[in-house]
């Protein structure tokens, strides 16, 4: 693939992106997805510190 066609397609896939994005902040389901979006990062942060703390304790045994 030549360098003009990916970024004819690389601009495609902005816009379409641009668009979506647009859509979502000026529809009524805004909020609705902000929440969800806050709700994901929070249980993924959830598991993250779980994760961290699991291996915390393993390098803990590992060296004691």
């Amino acid at each position: 693939m030549s360098n003009s066609s990916k970024a004819v397609v690389s601009f495609i896939v902005g816009a379409a992106v641009g668009v979506a994005v647009g859509y979502f902040l000026n529809s009524d389901k805004k909020d609705e997805l902000v929440e969800k979006l806050k709700d994901q990062k929070n249980r993924l942060k959830e598991k993250w510190n779980k994760r961290k703390d699991q291996l915390q304790d393993e390098l803990e045994n590992e060296f004691a």
